[in-house]
């Protein structure tokens, strides 16, 4: 029972407030809970879990008596459209709201939680390209019309006077600024209310200063000095500017919204792998088909050759191949048969299968996947603080060197001087935006986390996808990671004058009364080897020494050095060869046989066939493996002399694991654990990368900050080249963002007239910083081709 009663818990409800979100938090399928003064609560998201570990009274001083809530998080009633959705910031997870719209922070378009399927339709998207064709429409004649007068074409001089060409032009560019812009003057006012700058803040004070002069100048001319007049004393109007700017940020914001939907295709993807229906065997073997939210645990359902196997479950009937390169990334279909275990959304081969569904709805593997990629996407990682810092100084620092480049103009510049000065201006703020900036981190950290996800690694955090590429240090449990974690039957060997079959015979019936795991890997060899089973009475079990009893009569005893010692039975004959094969890493059995040693049995726990090539892949690029391991060490010195690992610690217990892991970060080593079982866990969760085999445990999963969803280590190896080529991706990205403001704002302001006569057209401007945001998006979809 919790200790402490959780305030966010609404009366009667069966879910609890997530404290930092507000979202509502069913406590069996929380991703973590915390208790604080007395009270427990429970979060939506590991993100959310560690902002009120960091600072708790933060989210529950501002709480109201109802309930918790957000500093930041906004709920909004939610369009019909997408009713129930709950949308967040791809730059700032920590908004949440129901429905989509503009984050409070930086303005970009919110997203959803988990993209649909593909076939719903982006409200956001489809309000942007909408505003964009029809203010195209009205833009397109405004712009002839000035490049009439830019080749000298005076055909309509004669047919309109100034004055109506004026009014033509205010007539065609105010349903385009403040119709087809009102998103971004509605952005950039809220920026300004809550003294949150950002690129819509400057986007809204170029276009609109550019659109509010030419107004005043239609409107009333009289009012404008002489410095803000051409050479024929009318005042310059900037429709045609403010207009084909509006124009290019809505055509920057559709393909940036494209661009971004297309990041979300790995997710969108993976929802898609699972089948809508089910066939539902009922108690009378009758088949039914059923939608997929209506099968439980246990419900028997067939697969026919060809289907998606609908959820996780284990065969009971059938046999076939069963394609499982959506979650492991193989192409090599694998043979499934009763008593194995197979994964929702795969495909089954030319056979049928009927199977036992054990985890139906959230709790299958491609769901849990889904999950992961989806809080993967929307963390951050640290290298993000340094783009977070900048932009936090950026858009005052815009503002500033906008007035001065205004001043500078309007004091030196040439005639018309404030007409040159407000250009300038102009031009850096809509120059500027840092709309590329920000893109950097999120959408590189966005599309390599659903690369991951397509080749089978999972990655719960954008900060362990960081981390992977600075390890040195390389932990790993022997049993199911550096092994198969199935020991088989491998040696045997007979004292003088005992015939072969019959010793085995006779240690593989009595272990057939056994639930130990070497027991097991005995009957397993002794059914290979198609030996008949004698019959076993008198059995008696030796806790961690072995089994004795009678096998057709005959006195047998299956155990230790200590069981025979402790039963008379002289083993000394057989000990040179027990140690002989212990050094082998293999695990020694002796056998009895009316009282006189008949023989040994080598149990051992087989390599898997990709272990030799990840670790010399590690050593090749310069990581140090260590094995930590409960096994013997005689047994793990074997196989760490075999395998050519760098430090052995065996015989350790779960919390002994974990000690080693401090002490190499004690060392000032970067540490990856990877392991597959409970056992594993503490030393997971200490290591600063935790790597879970998908292959073993939930709690190993859950303790780690990568899955290998195949259990295969050279998936180390890959998750090590996602992560630096993530790396690599976002540092081009910042690079591009600060080069490029770094050219762009000193050409806008003027700086290189004097000498080479260089000016930024503020339409020129606004077309580069939607190239600027879209060049970085692109560079990041690169990700998505990268050979693992």
């Amino acid at each position: 029972m919790e200790s402490g009663v959780n305030p966010s818990r609404p009366t009667g409800a069966k879910t609890f407030k997530d404290p930092v979100c507000e979202m509502d938090v069913d406590p069996a399928g929380a991703a973590g809970k915390h208790q604080h003064r007395g009270s427990t609560y429970y979060f939506c998201s590991a993100w959310c879990l560690d902002k009120f570990k960091a600072a708790p009274e933060k989210y529950l001083s501002a709480r109201p008596a109802s309930g918790p809530s957000a500093p930041i998080s906004i709920e909004k009633p939610a369009p019909a459209t997408v009713s129930g959705a709950i949308f967040t910031c791809p730059m700032h997870p920590e908004i949440r709201q129901t429905g989509p719209g503009p984050c409070p922070i930086c303005g970009m378009a919110l997203e959803p939680l988990v993209p649909g399927t593909g076939e719903e339709e982006n409200p956001e998207l489809s309000e942007m390209t909408r505003r964009f064709w029809v203010s195209l429409a009205f833009t397109l004649p405004l712009f002839l019309l000035d490049m009439l007068h830019m080749t000298g074409i005076q055909a309509l001089d004669r047919v309109v006077s100034p004055r109506g060409e004026a009014w033509t032009e205010f007539l065609l560019a105010t349903p385009v600024v403040l119709w087809g812009g009102f998103p971004f003057f509605q952005r950039g006012a809220a920026s300004l209310r809550s003294r949150r700058l950002n690129m819509y803040t400057l986007i809204a004070l170029g276009t609109g200063a550019a659109y509010a002069s030419s107004v005043a100048a239609v409107l009333a001319p009289g009012l404008f000095p002489r410095s803000f007049r051409g050479p024929g004393g009318e005042a310059a109007l900037y429709f045609e500017a403010s207009a084909v700017i509006t124009v290019l940020v809505l055509l920057g914001q559709v393909l940036e919204l494209r661009a971004r939907s297309r990041a979300g295709g790995a997710i969108r993807a993976l929802l898609s792998l699972a089948p809508p229906t089910a066939l539902r065997i009922d108690a009378d073997r009758r088949e039914e088909l059923v939608p997929l939210s209506a099968v439980r645990p246990g419900d028997l359902l067939r697969v026919r050759p060809g289907e998606k196997i609908p959820v996780d479950g284990i065969v009971v009937e059938g046999a076939s191949s069963v394609d499982q390169s959506m979650v492991t990334g193989e192409p090599i279909p694998i043979e499934r048969r009763a008593g194995d275990r197979v994964v929702g959304a795969t495909v089954n081969g030319l056979g049928w299968l009927i199977l036992r569904a054990e985890k139906v709805g959230e709790d299958t593997l491609l769901a849990r996947i889904v999950r992961l990629v989806g809080e993967a996407q929307r963390s951050r990682a640290p290298i993000q603080r340094v783009a977070d810092r900048i932009a936090s100084y950026f858009v005052p620092a815009v503002l500033a060197v906008a007035a001065v480049t205004f001043a500078a103009w309007a004091w030196i510049g040439p005639e018309p001087r404030l007409a040159h000065a407000f250009l300038a201006a102009v031009s850096v703020l809509i120059i500027a935006c840092p709309c590329a900036l920000g893109l950097a981190t999120p959408i590189a950290i966005m599309v390599g986390t659903g690369r991951g996800a397509t080749a089978g690694i999972l990655i719960k955090s954008a900060e362990a996808l960081e981390t992977m590429a600075r390890i040195d240090t390389l932990v790993v449990d022997k049993t199911g990671t550096l092994t198969e974690g199935k020991p088989q039957l491998v040696e045997y060997h007979t004292a003088p004058g005992v015939e072969e079959t019959e010793m085995l015979r006779l240690a593989y019936s009595l272990e057939q009364a056994s639930e130990h795991p070497l027991a097991a890997a005995i009957v397993a060899g002794g059914r290979r080897l198609n030996l008949p089973a004698g019959r076993v009475t008198d059995f008696r079990a030796v806790p961690g020494k072995g089994v004795l009893g009678r096998v057709d009569g005959k006195a047998v005893a299956v155990g230790t050095f200590p069981l025979m010692l402790e039963e008379g039975i002289p083993a000394g004959a057989l000990t040179a060869k027990a140690r002989e094969m212990g050094e082998a890493g293999k695990t020694v059995v002796f056998v009895a046989i009316e009282g006189r040693p008949a023989g040994l049995l080598a149990v051992a726990d087989t390599l898997r066939e990709s272990t030799r090539l990840a670790i010399r892949r590690f050593h090749q690029e310069g990581i140090r493996v260590v094995m930590a391991t409960g096994d013997s060490r005689t047994t793990a010195e074997a196989i760490a002399r075999e395998l050519g690992i760098d430090e052995v610690a065996a015989e350790l217990l779960p919390e002994q694991k974990g000690e080693v892991v401090r002490r190499l970060q004690a060392q000032g080593r970067v540490v990856a654990m990877a392991g597959d079982g409970i056992n594993d866990a503490p030393a997971l969760a200490q290591a600063d990368v935790g790597i879970a085999l998908g292959t073993g445990t939930d709690v190993a999963m859950e303790s780690a900050g990568i899955t290998l969803v195949k259990g295969d280590l050279r998936g180390i190896a890959r998750t090590r080249a996602l992560s630096r080529a993530t790396l690599r991706n976002i540092r081009q990205n910042l690079f591009f963002a600060f080069f490029y403001n770094a050219l762009s704002i000193p050409l806008a302001a003027g700086v290189f007239y004097p000498r080479f006569g260089w000016l930024l057209n503020p339409m020129i401007a606004s077309a580069a910083m939607s190239f600027s945001s879209v060049s970085v998006i692109a560079n990041a979809l690169r990700l998505r081709k990268l050979p693992l």
